[in-house]
């Protein structure tokens, strides 16, 4: 007899293992959601990192409630120096809200000179 087993997917999807198929419970296989940005917060360019001429993007996962708040970030790449400051302003962005909590990437550019 065979079990089912479920995989979770970063657009929060499950996906059913029925011999060898795998299919998507509920839509079809996508890559994380895309949500409107309602309010962002520019993040603040970290003193060390500007000294040190550390420039770069950090790339966030990001979870987004109902409601358009975001209630976790998790850095997926990015330096060191600047991934704190990304999720700090980011987990103050307001993004429109949807019909169920929801995944996304979001970029956030950290420019040498930008103020």
């Amino acid at each position: 007899m065979e079990v089912p087993l479920a995989i979770q997917l970063r657009s929060s999807r499950s996906l059913l293992r029925a011999g060898g198929l795998f299919l998507c419970a509920g839509a079809a296989f996508a890559a994380p959601t895309q949500r409107a940005i309602v309010s962002r917060v520019a993040p603040a360019y970290p003193e060390l990192a500007r000294r040190m001429h550390v420039s770069g993007k950090v790339v966030l996962l990001v979870t987004i409630q109902a409601d358009g708040k975001v209630s976790a970030t998790k850095v997926e790449s990015g330096h060191a120096l600047l991934a704190p400051a990304a999720q700090d302003a980011v987990s103050r962005w307001r993004f429109a809200p949807g019909p169920e909590t929801s995944e996304s990437e979001v970029d956030v550019n950290f420019a040498e000179g930008a103020q």
